[in-house]
């Protein structure tokens, strides 16, 4: 068979595994075949709700919610607005920091909050099939595993396991920082390694990149605090 040939079957192959996943991701919410209501359709929408709920949460005042209202529901469909690629940090709960119900975000959790492949097939799969219209890079003050990064690329330690696959997946935007002079070192990690990965994601081909630069996708970075629970864009 020709290169040509089997490139085009790789490409229908590949086109059609597509739609059989927007089939599954976007199942029909009811008899009359409803799709579940998006709360924020563009870009700017969804990144403007994120942050009011942020402010919600850390001024005390989140919504009331009877969880059990749209369990069944939920089962026949989601359509999240936005996507947050989060640290693992198990005190940096993003339902709860932007104070949305289930089904409104794509969560993809890793200690560090680095794109992984697995994160980023993950992200693509949200944005072009779900529909999400905003991926937040979330760091966060204090955060452990960029803490580690910095004593591993300054002292030369061996992590065990693969905690030093975090250290290496880490080390191209955090190294930078360690070699420019200013305070407070370990904040300014935090937010360039937001921003590294901001960075990726925004230019990421075939899918994120072209979203973004069609205006249908925005990637933005930002980070908690965790003594106020604010949320600040960087």
């Amino acid at each position: 068979m020709c290169n040509v040939c089997l490139s085009r079957r790789r490409l229908f192959a590949g086109l059609g595994g597509l739609a059989a996943m927007t089939a599954i991701g976007a199942m029909p919410a009811g008899p009359a075949g409803a799709q579940p209501a998006r709360s924020a359709e563009t870009p700017d929408a969804a990144l403007a709700r994120l942050m009011e709920g942020n402010a919600r949460y850390a001024a005390g005042k989140l919504s009331e919610r009877d969880y059990t209202a749209g369990r069944v529901a939920r089962t026949q469909g989601q359509a999240p607005f936005a996507a947050i690629l989060g640290c693992a940090d198990s005190r940096v709960a993003p339902e709860l920091a932007f104070d949305q119900s289930p089904g409104e975000l794509f969560v993809v959790r890793v200690a560090g909050n680095f794109v992984t492949p697995d994160g980023l097939g993950s992200l693509e799969y949200g944005a072009a099939v779900l529909g999400t219209k905003v991926i937040m890079v979330l760091g966060h003050t204090n955060c452990g595993a960029v803490n580690a990064t910095i004593e591993a690329l300054q002292k030369g330690n061996t992590l065990p396991g693969h905690i030093a696959d975090l250290v290496r997946a880490m080390k191209p935007g955090i190294e930078p920082v360690l070699k420019t002079p200013g305070d407070d070192l370990r904040q300014r990690a935090v937010i360039a390694n937001i921003q590294a990965n901001v960075r990726r994601l925004q230019t990421e081909k075939p899918i994120l990149g072209d979203m973004v630069a069609a205006g249908k996708l925005k990637v933005v970075g930002a980070y908690y605090d965790l003594p106020t629970g604010k949320v600040m864009m960087v």
